[in-house]
């Protein structure tokens, strides 16, 4: 050791045990540090797992669907050419059954019997023979939904081997249904119904197709509000506002209104929109006007965030140019911070995508069996859907709600990923 080092301190002597313990105690803590990182990332990607695979698990078996295809005659003395939509159709469904179980003739087994088939096969024949009345007096194959219990059976979740009483369906049902499968009547496509279906009481009918459309108008009314209004507002507070202890509250105020329960925009919505305004209720106006309360705040944020990333020397190289102040910020910053904007509007967008709360405060989760056709029309949303169907008794509706969270998870992701590509496509770099 050298005459310098050795007048130093033994605590700024680098070669000594003591500091050689505590890089040792340094380099342990950073080890520390990166494994706890590591094992949160595990943890949360575990759980998103174990949420995925329980969805996956109970969720696709509704996408296919059990179906059964019967030979149809339509009897003259059942339906009237002049009119073939007041025609006894449950009678010829009867008929129907009777041709393919003539051993059946009790009246109680032929209850049991119809059981078998969805309760609005009528409705299905009728509308076929509406629409071509030329079918009356022939005979034509169709396929319609077996109903629920004959569904969970086919998939396996209703085991044959349960006791009757404990099932919905009896042995004799089960030997009618297994008959059909030896003649090769029943098949299980895929369920194009859970997205051109609207809701219905029966689990083998119900379908997305009104929730749907219904949030997307909820969402393009939030979009046509809150983009333009958001943008307005942070570009103002940004770049044209006097720094002042007024300004300083609405600031504060903005950053508070981010943080409260969307429960809250709710009643809101119930109380102005709904009560004052005298709004219909469950209309996708009235939900996306409330989703656009929620909505706005994030993205006057976001945009404020995007315009102060823009570097100082653009706007000074405009006003240096002789721009005025409008011209610096419409032609200069605002299309230099438009990405971030667009990200932001869009994960705002998805945020109000999956909100419930708001949406059942203004009666969005009404039983909607027809997609809306405008925006004061009665409908119902995605997240309303799927808290409507987890609180229905039949067995079938379990999978439809597990089968709706999927499809909602994969519209969020889609949004995301839109974010994303135009984050990445639209950023520049200084």
């Amino acid at each position: 050791m050298s005459t310098a080092d050795a007048s130093l301190p033994a605590k700024f002597d680098w070669s000594s045990e003591a500091a050689a313990a505590r890089r040792r105690r340094r380099h342990m803590a950073d080890r520390r540090l990166r494994l706890l990182g590591i094992g949160a990332i595990c943890i949360a990607v575990g759980l998103l797992g174990i949420l995925i695979v329980s969805l996956v698990a109970n969720g696709y078996r509704s996408f296919v669907q059990t179906m059964v295809t019967v030979p149809v005659y339509v009897d003259p003395q059942y339906v009237s050419e002049d009119d073939p939509s007041k025609g006894n159709y449950r009678a010829i469904v009867k008929d129907t059954l009777a041709q393919l179980f003539p051993e059946v003739t009790d009246p109680r087994q032929q209850r049991d019997l119809g059981q078998l088939l969805t309760n609005n096969t009528q409705y299905m024949i009728r509308d076929r023979v509406v629409a071509d009345p030329a079918l009356i007096g022939t005979t034509f194959d169709i396929t319609v939904p077996v109903s629920d219990p004959f569904d969970q059976l086919e998939k396996g979740v209703l085991s044959r081997d349960l006791p009757e009483d404990q099932r919905k369906i009896d042995d004799q049902q089960i030997g009618w249904y297994d008959q059909l499968v030896e003649e090769g009547r029943i098949s299980t496509p895929f369920n194009w119904g859970l997205f051109f279906n609207s809701d219905s009481r029966f689990p083998e009918l119900a379908g997305l197709a009104g929730a749907i459309v219904g949030s997307f108008y909820a969402l393009l009314v939030c979009f046509l509000i809150s983009f333009p209004v958001g943008i307005a507002a942070a570009v103002y507070l940004e770049e044209f506002a006097p720094k002042n202890r007024w300004t300083d509250l609405v600031e504060v105020n903005i950053n508070n209104l981010a943080a409260v329960p969307s429960i809250v925009f709710g009643l809101l919505g119930l109380a102005v929109f709904l009560n004052f305004f005298g709004l219909p209720r469950s209309a996708p106006l009235v939900g996306g006007m409330v989703l656009s309360l929620m909505t706005l705040p994030t993205i006057i944020i976001v945009t404020r965030a995007s315009l102060k990333a823009v570097p100082p020397s653009i706007r000074e190289a405009g006003l240096g140019m002789g721009a005025s102040r409008h011209q610096v910020v419409m032609h200069h910053v605002l299309p230099l911070a438009l990405p971030g904007i667009l990200t932001g509007t869009i994960i705002g967008l998805a945020q109000a995508l999956g909100e419930t709360a708001p949406l059942l405060l203004i009666g969005m989760n009404a039983f909607i069996t027809s997609p809306p056709g405008g925006l004061l029309d009665a409908s119902t949303a995605l997240p309303t859907q799927i808290f409507i169907w987890a609180d229905s008794p039949e067995r079938g509706f379990v999978d439809r709600t597990s089968a709706a969270i999927l499809v909602l998870l994969g519209f969020l992701i889609i949004m995301n990923g839109i974010a994303i590509f135009l984050r990445q496509r639209l950023e520049r770099t200084w």
